[in-house]
């Protein structure tokens, strides 16, 4: 059995998550103590209580599923569960670096805020869009891109999975494309209900001022690769590392390509840990042989235990 953490990324996060762990765990409960006393307010308290309206602003949302994750983690660790590697989607990856010894939490923790307040601030609020379009192929959704460009900028972000590409870009062009997608035999085109168009050149400013942000901070080689979003390959040292988060941010997230280069260097197992389901869904239509599991409270952490024998 090989084993790969998966860490999730903005729009997994809900209102009660991590609550169990923080309660009966205190490992658990010294990461959202960590946090909170760096944020300068209870973050456990949005987490377990909200409001969602809060929760869900970007620059709360990115270190609240941070510290989601690495509390849940915190509890697997000391219950025997290691992994040989690990990938995260988009936010997912700070937290897969942090998981593997890149960046102390300590670090990542304010780092992820201000990702999140510079997404925000780099395109104003309804200039954007991102729209999932499922059941076309990725030369149909590059096309379908191209030919919407001339009313402005739209490219795929996220390619999820088989037949599963997220596009974004400005609201006009992503909006075009979205009606050529239909047109070209699209199964289903849904707008999505972020504030944020990640993933695309809109986003190359907050990118700027993240490497200035990133310039700071301590980054070290990792205890265990991670499979990065723009190259969807195993890097392992600080030096591809810095580089790697720059360029994510306006990048596309080859998170498809992630899940097919663990498994064909042999990753049979995979564990997503954190809020909701999302990637563990995107991995069993991935890899379809591999087992897949998830671990978000407590339920979920004894059924993976059990399933993996610990």
């Amino acid at each position: 059995m090989k084993i790969g953490f998966l860490f999730p990324g903005q729009g997994s996060q809900y209102v009660g998550m991590a609550k169990e762990f923080v309660e009966d765990f205190t490992e658990s409960k010294e990461v959202f103590d960590l946090a909170s006393g760096i944020l300068g307010y209870d973050i456990a308290q949005l987490c377990f209580h909200g409001p969602a309206e809060q929760l869900n602003m970007p620059e709360n949302t990115q270190p609240a599923i941070l510290a989601t994750s690495i509390a849940i983690l915190r509890a697997l660790e000391r219950r025997g569960l290691v992994a040989a590697a690990a990938a995260g989607h988009s936010l997912g990856e700070y937290t897969a670096i942090t998981a593997a010894g890149g960046i102390d939490l300590k670090d990542a923790i304010p780092l992820v805020q201000k990702r999140g307040r510079y997404m925000q601030e780099a395109v104003p609020e309804g200039v954007g869009l991102m729209a999932a379009i499922l059941g076309m192929d990725r030369a149909a959704v590059e096309k379908t891109c191209l030919d919407a460009s001339k009313n402005g900028i739209v490219a795929p972000a996220n390619y999820n999975s088989p037949g599963q590409i997220v596009i974004a870009g400005e609201r006009k062009a992503v909006e075009a494309a979205m009606e050529l997608a239909k047109a070209a035999g699209a199964k289903k085109v849904v707008p999505l209900a972020v504030s944020v168009p990640s993933h695309c050149s809109l986003m190359k400013q907050a990118g700027d001022r993240l490497a200035k942000e990133l310039d700071t901070v301590t980054i070290r080689d990792l205890r265990i690769p991670i499979v990065n979003n723009a190259d969807a390959k195993f890097i392992r040292t600080s030096a591809e590392l810095r580089p790697s988060l720059i360029r994510q941010i306006s990048a596309p997230l080859f998170w498809e390509d992630s899940i097919n280069r663990m498994t064909a260097e042999g990753y049979d197992t995979f564990v997503e840990i954190g809020p909701a389901k999302v990637l563990s869904s995107l991995a069993k239509r991935i890899a379809k042989d591999a087992k897949v599991l998830n671990v978000e409270d407590q339920k979920s952490m004894g059924e993976t235990l059990g399933a993996l024998g610990l």
